[in-house]
């Protein structure tokens, strides 16, 4: 009987290794399928294209219903990377942390810091697919002379790196992993804090937790790294001029003259459609994954 079981354990250890990875990943995804029309329009605005109200007026005009859902292929492809990477790392690096404070819930500074470190790990894995998708989502908005029509993700990193270099996928990924180490500080710390409180000093019950815990969560995520997500977003759409010269050197030259050119507020352009998306993207992430929990517990995983 003893020797019916071993061939067990292996599997059981390797599953409890990658399973915050797969359940992170599968939450962002879903949450993506939900988001993105939401996301799109948040790069219109961002690209000058006017409110909310008008770029969803004109996308409808002009380019019909399935407008919204470009890009979507690099969005869920992002999700699959990045969201793998960064909540596998953060469950993973609160563990450890947490083994180490002797089974003592984590102080929000510590948290605060798997965060960072989780975001870090999760750009650089996910800055590929990052780049694919703002492309996809800014490629109507460009000239017809100087769209590049990919026709997916797949497609776009293939003709990144043919035509720019393997290393061109990786173009913005010093400002991305900054952004991201913001939006997940602000994000995985208060949410954990946040659960904490609602569960264990206002005791809520376990829906209600995650629902409120999930609120203050998308709020941080949003207010810390919308500055980021601007700086990010105008680096990776950038294109040379007739002289071959790109309006910026890098994030640091494009924070300077987005300062000087609209003072601090001009960071938070497309602010309110910035908030609606990654609040609800980070609930829904935050929910789906709660219940993919559930769902796993049942069985047995």
């Amino acid at each position: 009987m003893g020797d019916e079981k071993k061939p067990k354990a292996p599997v059981s250890g390797v599953w409890s290794t990658i399973k915050p990875f797969v359940n992170g990943g599968t939450a962002g995804m879903l949450a993506t399928c939900v988001i993105q029309p939401i996301d799109m329009i948040k790069v219109r605005i961002q690209l000058g294209q006017g409110s909310a109200a008008q770029v969803t007026s004109n996308m409808l005009k002009n380019e019909g219903v399935a407008a919204f859902y470009k890009g979507l292929s690099a969005g869920l492809l992002r999700q699959a990377t990045y969201t793998t990477a960064r909540l596998g790392s953060f469950k993973i690096l609160t563990n450890k942390a947490i083994e180490a404070n002797e089974g003592k819930p984590l102080p929000l500074y510590q948290k605060a810091l798997c965060g960072l470190t989780a975001g870090a790990i999760g750009a650089t894995v996910g800055s590929p697919a990052d780049l694919a998708l703002i492309r996809m989502q800014a490629d109507a908005t460009l000239p017809a002379a100087q769209r590049r029509n990919y026709t997916n993700a797949f497609q776009a990193l293939y003709r990144i790196g043919a035509d720019e270099g393997i290393l061109a996928l990786w173009k913005g990924a010093g400002p991305t992993v900054v952004r991201a180490m913001a939006l997940n500080m602000g994000m995985l710390a208060s949410y954990d804090q946040s659960v904490e409180f609602f569960r264990d000093s206002v005791g809520l019950g376990e829906a209600a937790t995650v629902l409120g815990a999930s609120s203050v969560s998308g709020f941080f995520a949003a207010a810390c790294s919308l500055p980021f997500d601007y700086v990010k977003t105008q680096i990776q759409k950038m294109q040379p001029d007739a002289d071959g010269k790109y309006p910026y050197t890098g994030s640091l030259d494009c924070a300077a003259k987005t300062f000087k050119a609209g003072g601090p507020f001009k960071f938070y352009t497309g602010f309110p459609v910035y908030c609606i998306r990654i609040a609800p993207h980070v609930m829904m992430t935050w929910i789906f994954l709660n219940q993919i929990q559930k769902l796993e517990k049942s069985y047995g995983l």
